[in-house]
């Protein structure tokens, strides 16, 4: 699985920031309609885009995997109760990081920089999308309300995981972005 020195190392440091972001309070942001809005999905994207779809694959399963306990023993708003369910909080997340993986190489050879931005926006929709479908599907909430938690929760986690994923792949991979005089 992990064959590379660097694989195992990105892998290493990217679940780091999982675990970190998972105990911090950062991690998971509560918000008034009680379904928390998380950064977590990043890191899972950042490692797919560098290391390919097992090493987001894994992640997400950590991602996942934090998402159930923190529910299950921290819950930090009303809507925590929905991710005690795997389905809910550790399905959904398998999938960012070879969605991202998908998208990263179907469009790196047009722009790269482009690539990592939509890779980051893919990743972070697959989460929303999912996560929220699961939800609608096994009937734990309305789908006026899933719509709605869509359009408030999406936008928001899709540009910052945009503006990160652009900004981390583009330093490690050493690739200039079009600015004038510098690198990212």
């Amino acid at each position: 699985m992990f064959k590379s020195t660097r694989k195992i190392v990105i892998s290493g440091v990217m679940a780091a920031m999982l675990i970190t972001l998972g105990l911090l309070p950062q991690g998971f942001i509560p918000t008034i309609f009680g379904v928390s809005l998380t950064p977590m999905h990043v890191p899972v994207i950042i490692g797919a885009v560098l290391e390919g779809p097992v090493v987001g694959f894994v992640l997400g399963l950590i991602f996942g995997a934090f998402s159930f306990l923190q529910a299950a023993i921290a819950p930090r708003g009303p809507g925590d109760v929905l991710f005690t369910n795997p389905v809910v909080s550790i399905l959904p997340r398998l999938f960012i990081g070879p969605v991202a993986w998908a998208v990263y190489e179907l469009l790196r050879r047009i722009k790269e920089p482009l690539a990592m931005a939509a890779a980051g926006v893919a990743g972070s929709l697959t989460n929303t999308i999912l996560v929220l479908g699961v939800i609608g599907l096994l009937h734990l909430l309305p789908w006026t309300l899933i719509g709605g938690l869509a359009l408030t929760n999406g936008p928001v986690e899709a540009a910052v995981a945009a503006v990160l994923t652009l900004a981390v792949v583009a330093a490690v991979k050493h690739i200039e972005t079009g600015r004038r005089g510098s690198t990212v």
